[in-house]
């Protein structure tokens, strides 16, 4: 029973808001960067999202505010977008405070001891889920902020507003809100990228680069319990332009060894020479459930070795973070 106090007092729900008008793509980009944080991710098209932290803040070995600064930085570093990312104990909450951030993007994280204080002096359409229609009647009858409406009776608001929705804002002006992240609408393909920080020829520091993008894409897939039946490899050139090719697995996977041995391919199949890289993308397409995946018992023994080592990898990953073990070419890389 300890365990679960530290949980119910912590700020677990981000709640993410995309500039107007993304494009579907960039949006779909922006969800994949949410799936790093968190398996549970709540897709709000056209441009917002919901994540449950739970897990990720054991996982990655950091607070929720943390992870917000950490998405914020990967988003604009790898997809140019800023976001607004408020946080907080319930989803009310967390939407709230997105909303109270001017764009281009920002964070805003409320603790749940501090809900009370920090919802009260709010306008009461400021509250996530009051319409305008709605905030004009509260405010009609003389409730214009949200502390004056959780001060209200619950049945004056209910007579005021209607039963069902009289009751939800009675609650959520008073920070109570049971709903939970319900994971929705993964997207269909799984991308990570490297940006090199100078122009890079095809040589051991492409190769290394592609190696971290496996192993980044593995993991993703690993931990969405989600297997893909394709890769694409998309490189892209100082001098403009770029370069895109896709091949299939020969059986669906999420595994470091089959993801590898196909993303070497596509590179050497690129042909690069003398192509100055400023970035490499790899995308697993055409993605299925890992458990609709039958696997094949392979007649190698190192190939199951390697496989039994990947699990205790992750397990690893899992309890002390992502970055403590991996492929030696990415430490030497490193050093």
């Amino acid at each position: 029973m300890d365990d679960d106090v530290p949980a119910r007092r912590t700020a677990t729900v981000m709640h993410v808001r995309c500039p107007d008008r993304l494009p579907e793509e960039t949006y779909r980009e922006v969800l994949e960067q949410l799936t790093e944080l968190s398996p549970v991710v709540q897709a709000l098209p056209p441009s917002a999202a919901l994540v449950e932290l739970k897990g990720a803040l054991r996982y990655h070995g950091t607070d929720a505010r943390r992870l917000g600064e950490m998405l914020r930085v990967r988003t604009i570093s790898r997809l140019g977008v800023d976001l607004r990312v408020g946080i907080g104990p319930s989803i009310t909450v967390a939407a709230t405070a997105s909303a109270r951030i001017a764009p281009p993007g920002g964070l805003l994280a409320v603790d749940p001891d501090q809900v009370t204080d920090w919802l009260g002096p709010l306008p009461v359409e400021a509250l996530h889920g009051i319409g305008p229609r709605q905030a004009q009647v509260l405010r009609d009858y003389g409730i214009h902020c949200v502390g004056l409406l959780a001060a209200a009776p619950p049945a004056t608001v209910q007579r005021l507003l209607g039963g069902r929705a009289g009751r939800s804002a009675a609650d959520r002006a008073r920070g109570v809100d049971p709903r939970p992240v319900v994971p929705r609408a993964l997207p269909a393909s799984a991308s990570v990228r490297h940006t090199f920080p100078r122009e890079a020829l095809d040589g051991a520091d492409v190769r290394s680069a592609l190696l971290e993008l496996v192993v980044r894409l593995g993991m993703l897939l690993r931990r969405r319990g989600q297997a893909a039946r394709a890769l694409t490899l998309h490189l892209s050139f100082a001098a403009g332009g770029g370069w895109e090719k896709t091949r299939r697995l020969p059986e669906p996977s999420a595994h470091d060894d089959d993801l590898r041995a196909l993303a070497y391919q596509l590179m050497d199949a690129a042909g690069l020479q003398r192509g100055r890289l400023t970035r490499i993308t790899l995308k697993g397409e055409d993605l299925v459930d890992a458990d609709r995946v039958a696997r094949q018992l392979s007649l190698e023994a190192g190939h199951e070795a390697r496989l039994v080592a990947e699990g205790a990898i992750d397990r690893i990953r899992d309890r002390f973070g992502p970055g403590v073990i991996g492929p030696a070419a990415l430490f030497r890389n490193a050093s």
